[in-house]
């Protein structure tokens, strides 16, 4: 039976050829540690950091590519930014649809007496940005927006509210982006974002252990580092530097994984993103399409609209728990997908899914239309049982 892995909102798979080669290459050639040496490994594992830092820049429309600390996912990126920049007093606004990545350290900065707004979304996950605009106050310090949902794919409306948000004095945008990075066109200059997280294993087609997150200049000097220690720079000082990348990549970083991020970055890059999205909305239509031609039994969260969303599909079967369906189709059809809450109580309370959560299929830019008919089969064959 052949496998067919649909949980590329978790982590993508499979990878580019690339990736691999670089890693291997990495640790059979390299295998030094950059910055902190200086001898030809040590130089060229610090062109690797570099190479990839520039690999990104290109991506994300960032001028000065060592405006990117590199962390090793989105949720260090996140908390980054959201425990290095708010403090008691403060007010931050984000919305019902985000990930616990955003959520648990907004809630733990709430108990330590930040205040927290969190805005209401559709029952598609849909955001109206005036909402935002209506939830500012006099103490609001940041805006933090998921880009997609995982739950249900939604796009939110970033640049729109990336508007809205430059309007204020003093306010930064901080996006995650941990589901479009590499699936969707970012461009931080015309969205107008301060603050882009961003994982290195999802659609930037890197391995895990890799992420980033982006620092409008001039941030970096209200924003506390996470962890503090050496940096290969400034050895001489015994105070953490103040400098991007530098004050927010303290301890040996994962070059060899950094090294499979470059590759899959370099890999979207050959593709476009332009072409990536294209076909990955193609796929979301075709099986959007099937699930629809299956009525009230079958019920698809989220906008059903393919222009609308990433490649993930959230569904429930009549009657089916989402868990004995992921296992009915893993065990009878090999389908690889996640059931459940996701990471996202929110969202699901937003859906009206919580607490039984939602099957989710994630397709990638390397499925094919055979692999969609596949996915829709197996829903087929679960109402006939």
């Amino acid at each position: 039976m052949k496998t067919l892995y649909l949980d590329n909102a978790a982590t993508s798979f499979p990878k580019p050829a690339e990736m691999m080669r670089a890693m291997e290459k990495f640790q059979r050639e390299t295998g030094a540690n950059p910055g902190r040496s200086g001898h030809g490994r040590s130089i060229d594992a610090g062109r690797v950091i570099y190479e990839t830092r520039e690999a990104l820049a290109r991506l994300f429309n960032v001028d000065d590519s060592l405006r990117i600390a590199l962390t090793k996912n989105s949720t260090e990126a996140i908390n980054i930014a959201l425990l290095g920049a708010l403090k008691p007093g403060d007010h931050v606004i984000t919305s019902a649809m985000e990930h616990n990545s955003v959520m648990r350290p907004l809630r733990f900065l709430e108990s330590r007496g930040v205040e927290l707004s969190v805005v209401p979304c559709s029952l598609q996950g849909e955001l109206d940005p005036d909402d935002i605009r209506k939830a500012f106050r006099k103490n609001t310090k940041m805006v933090v927006l998921t880009h997609a949902s995982n739950v249900t794919g939604t796009i939110l409306p970033v640049s729109e509210v990336g508007r809205i948000v430059r309007e204020k004095d003093g306010v930064m945008f901080c996006v995650d982006a941990a589901q479009t990075a590499g699936a969707l066109p970012i461009d931080v200059e015309q969205m107008k974002i301060d603050l882009l997280a961003f994982t290195g294993h999802k659609s930037l087609f890197g391995p895990q252990g890799t992420g980033g997150l982006y620092v409008r200049e001039g941030l970096e000097k209200r924003i506390a580092p996470l962890m503090m220690g050496g940096t290969g720079s400034r050895s001489e000082f015994e105070e953490q530097p103040d400098f991007m990348p530098d004050k927010f990549e303290s301890g040996t970083p994962n070059t060899i994984g950094f090294a499979g991020l470059k590759a899959g970055a370099a890999f979207v890059l050959e593709q476009a993103i332009e072409v990536i999205r294209a076909r990955e909305q193609q796929l979301t239509a075709c099986f959007l399409e099937q699930l629809e031609a299956l009525g009230n039994d079958v019920t698809v969260y989220g906008p059903k609209d393919s222009s609308k969303q990433t490649a993930v599909v959230s569904f429930n079967v009549k009657n089916i728990s989402p868990s004995d369906a992921a296992y009915h189709f893993e065990e009878n059809r090999g389908i690889l997908c996640r059931p459940g809450l996701h990471c996202a109580p929110s969202a699901h309370r937003t859906l009206g899914t919580f607490p039984r959560g939602t099957i989710r299929f994630s397709f990638s830019f390397f499925h094919t239309r055979e692999d969609v008919d596949q996915a829709a089969a197996a829903v087929r064959e679960l109402l006939k049982r």
